[in-house]
């Protein structure tokens, strides 16, 4: 059982009731496991929780039939007691079969319909009986909750080789919803549920998806996470150092990158252009911090990076490792730090991400005469002449390095103080480079398959809710080779996710 959290408690609530309701606001803050707030493992229900669901659904219900009573009470009742409650199980078995994304049992309903009852006999109306079974069904853990209930097996105790089963419908359903949408399913994917023929209708349901604008779920959920955009709200850059970053920036540079995101997700483009690409999106506030000319006014547009206007020094904001949200969060506030974005394309691009330092390494030591005695390149380079530092920084500083162009808010230099910048550098397999375009046409051409393992993995972690087991191993294979097959197509990491036995299949734990 996984517990939704706070993205997908708000948008359940969207679809299910047609409320608005910003849990991010009223509920504390998801655990994150794996880089992930949406992994089971961490998303437990404190007390102070389960008080939060209680409030919220007595608010919430009472909103829903003031603003969407329509859509809830769709059968009129009538005058009699009979024609009633029968209008209120019709009622309450639509609604609380959507809230619980599976099969209503009759328990399920009876007890519903018990407190209906009882908020009848005690004189409430129609609807405020109807708003006693919202509120039941809203601290549901079969709502709280992605339950996915095993059948009773056969199956002797042992090492569960034979405990594996498929998904139901409505389980594949709300797998589906809940990776792309972070939501609830729809009436559609209820519908080839309830028909059985989700399972034989995937391909055509994911494309369906993925072209609604639901889909932004996964650009803010996903990309934001893997991409560290959630970070850059807590981003403090010195105002004396980088006087030009205000929150009007801020907000460009995030959606930049979701846009960037976004584009590649619908025009099912190759993931690789997340490395290298010859188009962004910028406003005017964005594109004078790159130095871009010819954009103007609020509204975001494409913009060719490869273009007459664009100078040489901003054809290389194209793919996410020189976006300005990126290099934001991966500073200081008063300075670069090469280690932090080494170490970020490691994780995020190669997915080879460096031990936990040792305790007790001093700190890079930046008083006044120590930053005036060198680069900062030159004085990391004797900082790490220990040999427990050097073996993790020799690679994460390298890396970094390459992006020593870019400013602590991502804005083009060619002077790092009073000293000449070198981005000179090598990848962990050897290969040299020279500034950011070097560094990024290596990761787009022989680090391909690197970076096309790490984003499978990366992805399907966040599509399954928790960590990816030793023996998942196969299953990246073969999506990472179906990927490359693909031309690195976007819609074939998807499908081969969502078609791959870890998506479709679960241990079943119960046995007779």
């Amino acid at each position: 059982a996984r517990r939704l959290n706070r993205a997908e408690y708000t948008n359940t609530i969207r679809d299910l009731l047609g409320v608005r309701f910003d849990a991010a606001a009223d509920f504390p803050a998801d655990d994150v496991g794996y880089g992930f707030d949406n992994i089971g493992d961490v998303l437990s229900l404190p007390p102070v929780l389960l008080e939060k669901y209680m409030a919220a659904a007595e608010k919430i219900s009472a909103q829903a039939l003031r603003e969407s009573h329509d859509q809830i009470i769709f059968q009129k009742p009538g005058d009699s007691q009979s024609e009633q409650e029968a209008a209120a199980r019709k009622i309450v078995r639509r609604l609380a079969t959507r809230a619980y994304r599976r099969k209503l049992t009759d328990r399920d309903q009876a007890r519903l319909m018990r407190l209906v009852n009882a908020a009848r006999r005690r004189g409430e109306s129609f609807e405020g009986s109807i708003q006693f079974a919202i509120e039941a069904i809203l601290i549901s853990p079969s709502f709280l909750f992605r339950v996915e209930i095993d059948p009773k097996t056969n199956v002797a105790k042992g090492n569960g080789e034979g405990n594996v089963r498929s998904l139901n419908d409505y389980e594949l359903a709300a797998r589906l919803s809940y990776f792309l949408w972070s939501s609830m399913p729809d009436e559609e994917l209820f519908f080839k549920a309830v028909r059985n023929e989700l399972h034989t209708n995937v391909k055509a349901q994911v494309k369906r998806m993925l072209s609604d604008p639901k889909s932004k779920a996964l650009a803010e959920n996903f990309a934001g996470q893997w991409l560290q955009l959630r970070r850059l709200t807590r981003m403090a850059p010195n105002a004396q150092e980088f006087p030009a970053f205000d929150e009007e920036l801020r907000t460009a540079m995030r959606i930049e990158s979701e846009m960037f995101f976004t584009a590649i997700l619908h025009e099912d483009r190759s993931v690789l252009d997340f490395v290298d690409a010859d188009f962004t999106f910028l406003n005017e506030r964005l594109a004078r911090h790159y130095g871009i000319p010819g954009v103007h006014g609020d509204e975001f547009r494409r913009v060719d990076l490869r273009g007459e206007k664009v100078a040489d020094a901003s054809r290389v904001r194209g793919g996410v490792i020189t976006q300005a949200s990126m290099l934001t969060v991966t500073s200081n506030p008063t300075r670069t730090s090469p280690v932090k974005r080494g170490k970020w394309i490691l994780e995020n691009i190669l997915g080879t991400p460096p031990p936990d330092p040792p305790p007790n390494i001093p700190a890079l030591l930046e008083d006044p005469h120590t930053v005036a005695s060198g680069s900062l390149r030159q004085r990391m380079e004797l900082h790490r002449q220990d040999a427990q530092c050097a073996v993790c920084h020799r690679d994460m500083d390298s890396l970094g390095f390459a992006l020593q162009n870019f400013d602590g808010v991502g804005a083009w230099r060619t002077r790092d103080g009073s000293f000449s910048i070198d981005a000179k550098g090598e990848l962990p397999e050897g290969q040299k480079f020279d500034g950011a375009a070097d560094l990024k046409a290596l990761l787009r051409g022989t680090g391909k398959q690197k970076f096309a393992r790490c984003l499978t993995e990366k992805m399907l972690t966040y599509a399954l809710g928790r960590g990816l087991e030793p023996f998942y191993r196969t299953a990246v294979d073969r999506i990472t080779q179906s990927l490359a097959a693909g031309d690195y197509k976007f819609s074939t990491l998807i499908l081969e996710i969502v078609q791959s036995d870890p998506f479709q299949k679960r241990f079943s734990l119960r046995a007779e």
